[in-house]
């Protein structure tokens, strides 16, 4: 109820106390007698929001709150923790990811190295499907990482160095050499990071693995690429197989779908056709390489 400023005028003092306190008149004045007497209440002070802590370690990294769920929810694919233990990658190194696409690893691998390394994103800049949307995406959400992380602009064959020699203690790929492939550059992504790595310095590949019944594996038109053919480029290259993994591995993958590698998830390119089929097969068969690049004697 309003109480208005007449009011005080047309009673005293004395009997508005009694008003305020009579059981009869209590309900309908008292929230006048406490406007009259007490001052406004501050405004409320907004919280203020910090960027989220930076991890230390891969796990931390995985777990921590730069990811998306969508991103998130491929790691039963993907295997980050494992795959970047089995690389080798430590926080303090200086990192190139190579076509870091839609940013899957970046979510990782930027908060990661932004303590005490150098995390370097190689993709052609301005290029069409380059990611240059995703990376600015990513750096708004967070501004805090955006100095952190360099671009560099590699596009074989006209932007051919992805740093320079010698500087790189290692350099991803995930899920690249088929493309590099379809576009004749494969040799000179492979000489690239030869040259940018630091003697012992390694080069961790993914990539989708062919099979004997997988069509179009020459130019990696399928998205598969033979093991054996991918080992043979990096070796001309000067690298030294050093290990290999099955931590990608995936035994349900058959290799032969009408659409090549994207008939699976994430892609599923035929839309609702066999779509239970292919989710159920998961994502494709990847082999993880580890090379490196020998020491100079």
């Amino acid at each position: 109820m309003k109480i208005y400023s007449g009011f005080a005028s047309a009673f005293p003092s004395a009997a508005i106390s009694a008003l305020c306190v009579s059981g009869a008149f209590v309900l309908s004045t008292l929230s006048g007698c406490a406007t009259a007497t007490q001052a406004p209440a501050p405004p409320e002070t907004p919280p203020v929001t910090r960027p989220a802590a930076l991890p230390t370690t891969i796990d931390e990294a995985v777990a921590g709150p730069y990811r998306t769920d969508s991103n998130r929810a491929r790691d039963q694919y993907r295997h980050p923790v494992e795959t970047l233990k089995f690389f080798g990658l430590k926080p303090e190194m200086t990192i190139v990811e190579l076509n870091p696409g839609g940013g899957w690893y970046m979510e990782i691998l930027a908060p990661l190295m932004a303590n005490n390394g150098h995390y370097i994103a190689a993709m052609p800049v301005g290029a069409k499907h380059s990611g240059d949307e995703d990376t600015a995406s990513f750096e708004s959400r967070h501004p805090n990482l955006a100095a952190k992380i360099e671009i560099v602009n590699f596009n074989p064959p006209t932007h051919n160095q992805i740093a320079p020699d010698g500087s790189v203690d290692m350099i991803l790929t995930f899920r690249n050499i088929h493309n590099w492939m379809m576009s004749g550059n494969e040799k000179a992504v492979f000489k690239a990071a030869f040259s940018a790595l630091k003697p012992g310095g390694v080069l961790g590949v993914v990539e989708h693995r062919a099979g004997p019944q997988t069509k179009n594996t020459a130019k990696g038109m399928a998205g598969y690429v033979p093991e054996k053919l991918v080992i043979a480029m990096a070796k001309k290259a000067g690298f030294k197989l050093d290990q290999k993994s099955d931590i990608n591995a995936n035994p349900k993958d058959k290799k032969n779908y009408p659409e090549g590698v994207w008939t699976l998830p994430p892609t599923l390119s035929l839309g609702d056709q066999d779509r239970a089929k292919y989710l159920a097969i998961g994502e494709s068969d990847r082999m993880t390489l580890r090379f490196v690049k020998p020491l100079k004697k």
